[in-house]
């Protein structure tokens, strides 16, 4: 062989020593954990080393020692010794919600209409260069007001400009007169149907609007612009992932959200990954579906596969829609938003273009339209093939929660709704209602698995309290001592497995998330304490210090 060969296949052997050092350098290995996942059976795994290679995805879990050994290129990430787990997902949330949220008026912390309305005061003298005060999450049941605060309370506060505010549950609002104005409401306006005006005793708007009758006067409210939008997606997404979750099902994409999903996911910047549900069969479903379900973008980071649909309102506001009179207002039973036929007709509309449909319902009546309407999908689109869900099952008739495993639907529900729910369900409900409402062992019992969500921004995203609410039942002041109807708990091994394998099975997504095995994103969070070990009553005071999308940190505290 001539000198010039041997050249030759000298640098062809230094090209391919120099490939095959990257890519063995190409591979990370995070050692020193404290891990956990539950494998396909469902069974709780501890690891102390994990191996992820260049393009995020899990090559290896297991002992460090023996996969160090193996892999002695890759490159080391040391976790401290921390708690490991893989990445959280919230099931039902609203994204530009929470992040809009952050700029608005909150009254959660309130504990009266005065506390109440001296903040409302204090916010609008600040808030000069808005049009309009906007915000919420009041709850006349903490403030023991035993009616609806009015438009008139309002007015003594803030007159000269309109105030639009939010009930906690979303499905009612409270309006000063300013606002009742602009959206043209008065004593002559007839309640929609699906929603109701409050009245006073002279037949004048009180100032309380629920369900669709919001709709009246959100429509004179001027929408958010392009770069407010933004805004409130920036700051969710910055929230979402100091909590550890790494996905999250957004419960209602219209057309300007879809449009921004896709753009941060195309360029990276979906920190924590999106799995939508457009909302409603309207104008956009009628666009968007045209193409079918949007079943990954950019690395897993955006799915639109889904649609939510809405079967009745709430039980703080009393729209949910119960099949008997509400125990504490025995003059209604709430309100359906639509008749059977035509709940049919859109979940059939859906499955027939191959979405995932999925119902909101929360009263008996409500929640039995929806299993009545999701079984009269044909077979070639039902629940076994699309998962269809119900979206948080909070009352059932007792009869009925058979009947949502014998149709395949799953069961999305909000651990932290009981806990928030618990100082006024009953009295809504009664005593025998009751035993088949936020009934999470029972649906457990029979085989359902159970999507964890928080339904943020109605409640606190932190998938650790929802985990806390779902074992102990109780306040963050461990009240009720025993824990609230504690017959329904769940162990925290469940609670673990509703906000991973469960909720990631509930967005068509249990092969590529929700639990850290070979082939799945190495999406996962590095938490202060063990869950496992820890006792119950401190689950949520975890905290997140990392969090970490398909094996780049996206979080640290």
């Amino acid at each position: 062989m001539t000198r010039k060969n041997n050249l030759r296949l000298t640098a062809l052997n230094l090209m391919l020593l120099s490939a095959f050092s990257w890519q063995a350098h190409a591979d990370t290995l995070f050692v020193h954990a404290n891990a956990y996942t539950l494998n396909a059976k469902q069974q709780l795994q501890k690891f102390d080393a994990m191996l992820v290679d260049d393009k995020g995805r899990v090559l290896a879990t297991g002992l460090q020692k023996s996969l160090q050994k193996k892999n002695p290129q890759a490159k080391l990430v040391d976790l401290g010794g921390k708690t490991v787990l893989p990445g959280l997902i919230d099931a039902h949330g609203h994204v530009f919600g929470l992040g809009t949220a952050a700029s608005q008026l909150s009254l959660r912390a309130t504990n009266n209409l005065t506390e109440a309305l001296a903040a409302i005061s204090l916010y609008a003298k600040q808030a000069t260069q808005q049009q309009w005060i906007l915000g919420g999450e009041w709850n006349q049941a903490i403030w023991k007001l035993d009616r609806f605060p009015n438009a008139k309370e309002l007015d003594s506060v803030v007159a000269d400009k309109p105030v639009w505010l939010r009930r906690v549950d979303g499905h009612a609002g409270w309006a000063n007169s300013k606002a009742l104005a602009l959206a043209g409401i008065t004593k002559s306006t007839p309640d929609p149907a699906g929603g109701k005006i409050e009245r006073d005793e002279q037949g004048e708007a009180s100032g309380i609007l629920v369900d669709s009758a919001m709709d009246i006067l959100e429509k004179v409210i001027p929408p958010q612009n392009d770069a407010e939008l933004r805004v409130a997606l920036d700051a969710a997404l910055k929230q979402l992932r100091s909590v550890g979750l790494t996905t999250v099902h957004d419960a209602g994409v219209d057309a300007q959200s879809d449009k921004l999903f896709r753009e941060y996911a195309t360029q990276g910047r979906l920190t924590t990954r999106v799995y939508g549900m457009i909302g409603g069969v309207d104008q956009f479903f009628d666009v968007v579906s045209a193409a079918g379900p949007l079943k990954n973008l950019a690395d897993d980071r955006y799915a639109l596969r889904a649609v939510k649909l809405y079967s009745d309102g709430a039980l703080g506001s009393r729209g949910a829609a119960l099949l008997a009179p509400y125990s504490d207002a025995p003059h209604t039973k709430g309100l359906l938003f639509v008749q059977d036929k035509q709940m049919q007709s859109m979940v059939q509309k859906a499955a027939a273009k191959g979405y995932q449909v999925n119902v909101h319902a929360i009263g008996d009546a409500g929640n039995r339209q929806v299993i009545d309407a999701l079984a009269s999908i044909p077979k070639q689109h039902d629940a076994k093939i699309l998962r269809h869900r119900i979206e948080h099952a909070q009352v059932l008739e007792l009869s009925d929660i058979p009947r949502v495993a014998k149709a395949n639907i799953i069961p999305s529900m909000q651990p932290t709704h009981a806990t928030s729910d618990m100082n006024m369900a009953e009295d809504r409900v009664g005593k025998d209602r009751i035993k088949g409402a936020y009934a999470w062992r029972s649906f457990l019992k029979q085989g359902s698995k159970i999507p964890c969500g928080s339904d943020f921004p109605i409640e606190n995203p932190n998938p650790f309290w929802g985990i806390y609410s779902a074992v102990t039942r109780q306040d963050h002041q461990q009240m009720p001592v025993k824990g609230w109807y504690p017959e329904q708990a769940m162990t925290v091994q469940e609670a673990f497995r509703c906000f991973t394998l469960d909720a990631a099975y509930a967005g068509h997504q249990e092969k590529i998330v929700g639990s850290l095995e070979k082939g799945k994103w190495a999406d996962f969070i590095v938490i202060d304490q063990d869950i496992f070990t820890i006792p119950s009553k401190d689950i949520y005071k975890t905290v997140v210090l990392q969090t970490w999308q398909a094996g780049k940190q996206v979080y640290t505290k």
